[in-house]
């Protein structure tokens, strides 16, 4: 844990990894309160026309003991892999506890998936069993009789044949199950990468990646946790983000979580929910800040008691980071990693370490660094690769059964990320985009985050995606896929305003020179926008000779 400092050489220099020799996540987020305050507050679960109901640490040890103890009776046992489909809820912290406590491994999947999306993950990770809610289990009916080694489906309020009730196996089973004696490398969870580039991959990560995370978390959050913090995040909790930089650190620190069961992020009920449940600390991405930008007078209308809002997934830019401390009355502590190895760079709006337009400083205990193709750290001001050097306890295992493309992920000792910026001379690092994104024009390098940014600010613009369209004469160009506000309609004048409002606010090699009103964006179930969809769209007009 990071001890509070007011400044940051000093919080690097005196900062230590404390790794012991054993660990287990299950135990960690629940028993160890459990034990020492059991009547203290875990997880609240939000109504929104009613009151929250609460769950004591001390009935997350007991149900997490019990829910472990009927899956090892009906078979799963330490190393298979057990997948968890369901949204924010008790049952998913339970269940998360409970396969770590029994020295499985957890998939979390995102109830937005497809059946087809579900059954690739499904099948690649080879599960065993399978804990979903009615609506998870719903997509994966039509697919389990193809999922071989599949022996085990727990449903929460389950009512067919083949399948376990949730609430009737942790009500029938004794509560006295011990916890499997871990170390810090065993395998504990599986978190499918999200997508952008080719296939999702599952990273593997050890029990220690609950520790590696809690210095990145303390930081962005400003030295979590203090007397009346309380957490929330509209991310699910089935990747990275939501699990890891949220949930799973909080119930740890001994921090509240809200559980919230929205179907999608809608910027009103999120401030209303911040609004209701006093909540402190808000883990929101970009997309969703940028998209509550559309409500009109939030500090009049919403008196929220929020301390620290951290946020990440891509780039914040410098519109929102305004906007936020204009409007929210805080500054947002951007940070940045990825499935493979989170947390690892952060701002700290506490010790003054806040830029717009820039990610942060490392966070104490990682190395991260600007490096080229052959590992060479860069200049300040150079562009090149983000890269964390190992050994790093935050750190995926591996690949899932893929050597290969683990291997490929790291040049020497450096785990390459795909992600494209530079460093200044203090240190501060500023995202581009992953590499297939970063857009070549002119002789320029430019990132399609930073325009995304300056386009949602614009009055009538609700999102934007921007990307690279071949260009004879400049490589590229970069053109704009708007969607706009309702209300609004498309117009070649409209077009026009809109490259003007970039042009005016960044730069002139940065502005979309052709600008196209698209009904709707994708975004992965992580809040990024899907550009490739995009990208190969803008070459198929390149090649037909199209103009938008």
């Amino acid at each position: 844990m990071l001890q509070c400092r007011n400044d940051y050489p000093s919080l690097v220099r005196d900062f230590r990894w404390q790794i012991p020799a054993r660990f287990n996540i299950g135990v960690a987020i629940a028993d160890a309160w459990g034990r020492r305050e059991p009547d203290r507050t875990a997880l609240l679960d939000y109504r929104h026309d009613g009151e929250p109901e609460r769950l004591t640490y001390g009935a997350f040890a007991l149900r997490s003991n019990a829910l472990a103890a009927a899956l090892v009776r009906r078979g799963v046992r330490r190393g298979d892999r057990v997948a968890l489909l369901m949204p924010q809820s008790f049952e998913t912290a339970i269940a998360h506890a409970a396969v770590y406590k029994l020295g499985a491994i957890a998939v979390p999947l995102a109830l937005l998936f497809g059946v087809e999306a579900i059954e690739y993950r499904l099948q690649t990770a080879g599960v065993t069993a399978i804990i979903a809610s009615a609506a998870g289990y719903a997509k994966v009916k039509p697919v389990a009789g193809r999922l071989r080694g599949l022996e085990t489906i727990v449903v929460v309020d389950g009512a067919e044949a083949g399948v376990d009730d949730f609430a009737r196996l942790v009500r029938d089973t004794p509560p006295d199950f011990v916890a499997v004696d871990t170390k810090p490398d065993d395998p504990a969870m599986m978190i499918f990468t999200s997508g952008t580039t080719g296939p999702p991959k599952g990273a593997l990560h050890g029990h220690r990646v609950l520790l590696g995370h809690l210095p990145g978390v303390q930081f962005h959050h400003e030295f979590l946790p203090q007397a009346g913090d309380l957490m929330w995040t509209p991310a699910d909790w089935a990747w990275a983000g939501g699990l890891l930089n949220a949930l799973l650190p909080s119930l740890q620190l001994g921090v509240p979580v809200v559980a919230s069961r929205f179907q999608r992020f809608e910027p009103e009920n999120a401030l209303l929910l911040m609004e209701k449940m006093r909540v402190r600390n808000a883990f929101i991405p970009p997309t969703a800040l940028r998209m509550m930008k559309s409500v009109p007078d939030i500090r009049r209308r919403f008196a929220l008691p929020l301390r620290t809002i951290g946020s990440a997934g891509e780039s914040l830019g410098r519109e929102t980071f305004d906007w936020a401390q204009a409007e929210l009355g805080l500054t947002v502590n951007e940070f940045y990693g990825q499935t493979e190895c989170n947390a690892v760079l952060s701002s700290c709006g506490a010790l003054g370490i806040a830029r717009a337009g820039a990610i942060g400083l490392p966070v104490p205990g990682h190395e991260v660094a600007i490096i080229d193709d052959r590992g060479r750290v860069m200049k300040p001001g150079e562009t090149g690769q983000i890269a964390i050097r190992r050994p790093d306890p935050v750190m995926f295992l591996e690949y899932w059964e893929n050597p290969e493309a683990t291997r490929q992920k790291f040049v020497g000792d450096w785990m390459t990320t795909g992600d494209q910026g530079t460093a200044d001379a203090d240190g501060y690092v500023t995202f581009f985009g992953r590499d297939d994104d970063v857009i070549t024009s002119a002789g320029f390098r430019i990132g399609p985050s930073e325009i995304e940014d300056c386009l949602s600010a614009h009055p009538a613009v609700a999102l934007a995606a921007a990307v690279g369209k071949p260009d004879p004469v400049r490589t590229e160009i970069v053109k704009a896929y708007v969607v706009l506000k309702d209300g609004r309609a498309g117009s070649a004048a409209l077009a026009d305003e809109v490259k003007l409002w970039v042009r005016d606010r960044l730069s002139a090699h940065e502005y979309p020179r052709e600008v196209e009103f698209v009904d709707s964006i994708p975004l992965t179930t992580t809040g990024k926008v899907i550009r490739r969809i995009f990208r190969d769209r803008a070459r198929r007009e390149a090649a037909s000779g199209e103009a938008g």
